[in-house]
């Protein structure tokens, strides 16, 4: 991989975080696939416990060196990009260093043993192994990203030299200087838009694609009208408007290009306030609204929640203001509005009163009273984002049925040619007020966005109409005083056509945001199972195993399913050491992280094509019951706190347990919510084993910090109130597969690792 030039270009770049291994692009992801898919064989390997063939134990033995050796060339690759580049050199050769030790230890691990008699040994170090794949996974993974950055730095090279090339435009004052300097540009230009193409379609963050696409399309639409801009500002030096036309392009640009480097470098976090994502995104804020009243089921409405209640209704409240304050909406419209409004308010405040008498004196009746305040806050919450919807969808149809922009840029152009300056004044405000009536469309479209791409692409739609309107109205101008410049009038051309091109797009994106708040699609419903690594069943609900038609995943989706997979297998791994340390076995806690963790090795064999999951639909359901199991954690856990006396660990604990309903709640509302089409049932299975993961992660903190309180303060002696917690209902194991014996599926009481074989040879290794 070549160097990225100027050393300018890592001027504003982030250093790179040791700790952050967060992957952004997909060709990160498919590089990982192989190393995923024999590290999950040899993490098998040791959760079988008991004795194998030596055949068996030699195929895994050459799975060890082969990873070794694999690794070996990685890191000299990764060494080689490191000594091309100074500025990662040392954070690179030490994770290569990493990379290499945990190779040479998976080695190791799987070589072959003899004991005395000569016999094969097969020892089942699981913690050992689980260690080292992670280690492995962690180290390889830094490579990757540190090597990604060399092509950011490219990205970012391109990019200051169109910079450059800009300044140098600005600057010129004759027409020769100025054909010489936009040659050049255009040169930088091409290059700067292969990169961040090919950037753009590697990226896996739908927002960050989005942002890029917009920036990328500024500039493209951008050079043309630089192009004629300064040609006119050249030609009419002492013309205002003129200078007026040209500074905005060079601003729209400018923005375009710290856009690239915003995309690039990952800037795109949310901020946050009381523990909650802060937007001005009215979607965002009511889906969160909606969420939390749902969660109060499992809260109960506490003091907590009804905080939270609170501060996320008053930002719905404060950004429906947009919808109410816009002269284009309707007074019906508005009226519906603020009435939907103040029923919120009335429904939170019922629901907040019903909570805070529960928490003092709870009983059935007061139980029966949340339920009923949260389904009726959940339909004023239900109507009220429809009534949003429809004042956007509204407005933005009222536009294109009027149809102005054609009649309105005609007049400006036509009055332009004649120099009548009082027409033109005339017609321009007739086309400002049509360009505000467009951005309050824009904006009210970003509201009701139903997702995060769709969003952005109506906030730079709006900031794009908002930006180009002024021009077009300042070369009407700049045509009026000039009105036989032949390049005012092919400037003002270039302007209106990019104008149409905005308005265009605008149409269109109005139609993907109207298809998303209904829920449409153009794929045809179907449900996915994985049988065997690489390719996905097309089914139709009901059908048996054997109706399903196997469609070939992308390499895309291969990634992704092989290392959330693997995450998920070694989060349950560590999850059953911390539980394996109990002692006391029939309280509540153990029983359910147990039987949780039970569910999350289910959804790790599906990734595999194993197990009792068949298809999509299986995993929704299991991923459903892991939710619910959640929430039941969760009043353990809020019971087990309230022994715990005062003291810091305490209170990390409380911090934690809190965090259990909403990523419950979070799970429960992806499982349940409808999907058409191959992509859209994938992205669902995608989100349901992160959510899963996240909620798994959590109780991973939560059992080991459970155990070391119940240690130290002896809450799970024998007199303790612990004996009164609530008997977990016992649940379908679905973990075992269809290679396994009927002995072991017999034994519940059998270990994990006796349900994970090796399928015998190395052709199970690449799969």
């Amino acid at each position: 991989m070549a160097t990225a030039g100027p050393s300018r270009a890592n001027a504003t770049a982030p250093k790179f975080d040791s700790k952050n291994l967060e992957i952004k692009t997909k060709s990160i992801e498919q590089t990982l696939v192989p190393l995923v898919t024999q590290i999950t064989t040899l993490v098998n390997h040791r959760e079988k416990v008991g004795k194998k063939s030596e055949k068996t134990c030699k195929a895994i033995e050459r799975v060890g060196q082969a990873v070794n050796l694999a690794i070996e060339r990685f890191v000299s690759v990764g060494e080689a990009i490191g000594d091309n580049n100074a500025d990662i050199k040392e954070d690179m050769f030490d994770a290569c260093r990493e990379a290499r030790l945990a190779g040479e230890n998976i080695a190791k691990l799987t070589d072959m043993t003899y004991d005395e008699s000569g016999q094969v040994m097969s020892p089942a170090d699981k913690s050992a192994m689980v260690r080292a794949a992670r280690g492995l996974l962690s180290a390889v993974t830094r490579v990757l990203l540190l090597a990604d950055r060399v092509v950011i730095k490219q990205i970012q090279a391109a990019k200051l030299k169109v910079i450059d090339s800009l300044n140098k435009i600005e600057s010129t004052k004759t027409f020769t200087e100025f054909v010489q300097c936009f040659s050049q540009f255009g040169k930088e230009m091409v290059e700067l838009a292969h990169l961040t193409g090919d950037r753009q379609n590697d990226l896996k963050d739908g927002k960050m694609k989005a942002k890029m696409a917009a920036a990328r399309a500024i500039l493209e639409r951008s050079t043309m009208m630089l192009l004629t801009s300064c040609k006119t500002c050249l030609r009419h030096p002492d013309c205002v408007p003129a200078k007026e036309t040209r500074n905005g392009v060079f601003v729209n640009m400018r923005r375009a290009l710290s856009l690239i480097d915003d995309v690039i470098n990952g800037g795109y976090a949310q901020p946050m306030q009381n523990g909650i994502t802060t937007s001005r995104n009215t979607n965002n804020a009511l889906q969160e609204l909606i969420d939390l009243v749902e969660t109060a089921k499992v809260t109960q409405a506490d003091k907590s929640s009804r905080d939270k209640l609170q501060y996320v209704l008053d930002t719905v409240i404060d950004t429906t203001q947009d919808f109410t304050d816009s002269a284009y909406t309707s007074h019906e419209h508005r009226e519906r509005i603020l009435t939907l409004r103040d029923r919120a308010r009335t429904d939170l405040r019922t629901l907040a009163s019903v909570g805070a008498v529960l928490e003092k004196r709870p009983n059935k009746q007061h139980e029966q009273d949340l339920e009923t305040c949260i389904q009726q806050m959940s339909k004023t919450l239900l109507d009220l984002k429809k009534q949003l919807q429809n004042t956007a969808l509204d407005q933005a149809s009222e536009i294109f049925r009027s149809n102005d922009d054609q009649d309105l840029l005609a007049n400006l152009k036509q009055t332009g040619a004649t120099g009548d300056l009082d027409r033109v004044e005339e017609h321009s405000l007739k086309f400002s007020e049509h360009s505000e009536q467009l951005q309050e469309a824009c904006r009210l479209l970003g509201h009701i966005a139903g997702t995060a791409p769709l969003a952005i692409s109506a906030d730079y739609a709006e900031n794009n109409i908002k930006s180009i309107g002024p021009q077009i109205v300042a070369l009407a101008t700049t045509l009026a005083i000039h009105p036989s410049s032949k390049i005012a009038k092919e400037s003002l051309e270039v302007f209106s056509d990019t104008w149409e091109s905005q308005v265009n797009d605008l149409s269109l994106l109005v139609k993907e945001i109207n298809d998303c708040c209904q829920g449409k699609t153009s794929e045809k419903q179907v449900y996915l199972s994985l049988p065997r690594p690489g390719y996905i069943p097309v089914s139709k609900h009901g059908s048996t195993p054997k109706s399903i038609k196997p469609a070939k995943l992308d390499a895309e989706e291969q990634a992704k399913i092989a290392k959330l997979g693997l995450e998920m297998k070694l989060m349950t791994s560590e999850l059953d050491a911390e539980t394996d340390k109990w002692g006391d076995q029939d309280n509540d806690i153990f029983k359910r992280a147990k039987n949780m963790s039970s569910m999350a090795y289910s959804m790790y064999l599906f990734t595999r094509g194993e197990g009792m999951l068949k298809t999509t639909q299986d995993l929704f359901k299991q991923a459903e019951y892991f939710g619910e199991e959640g929430n039941k954690l969760f009043r353990s856990l809020k019971q087990f706190a309230a022994q715990v006396p005062e003291c810091s660990l305490r209170t990390e604990l409380s911090s934690l347990i809190d965090q259990i309903p909403s990523y419950c709640q979070q799970l429960l509302f992806i499982t349940k919510s409808p999907t058409m089409g191959k992509v859209a049932t994938f992205n669902k299975v995608d989100n349901t084993i992160q959510e899963t993961q996240n909620l798994l992660s959590t109780i991973s903190r939560i059992v080991p910090l459970s155990y070391t309180l119940a240690a130290k303060f002896q809450i799970l002696s024998p007199v303790s109130p612990v004996h009164r917690w609530r008997t977990a209902p016992p649940t379908m194991d679905y973990r075992y597969n269809s290679y396994e014996d009927s002995d072991s599926i017999a034994s519940s009481s059998s270990s994990r690792s006796d349900r994970s074989p090796l399928r015998g040879s190395t052709e199970k290794i690449l799969y």
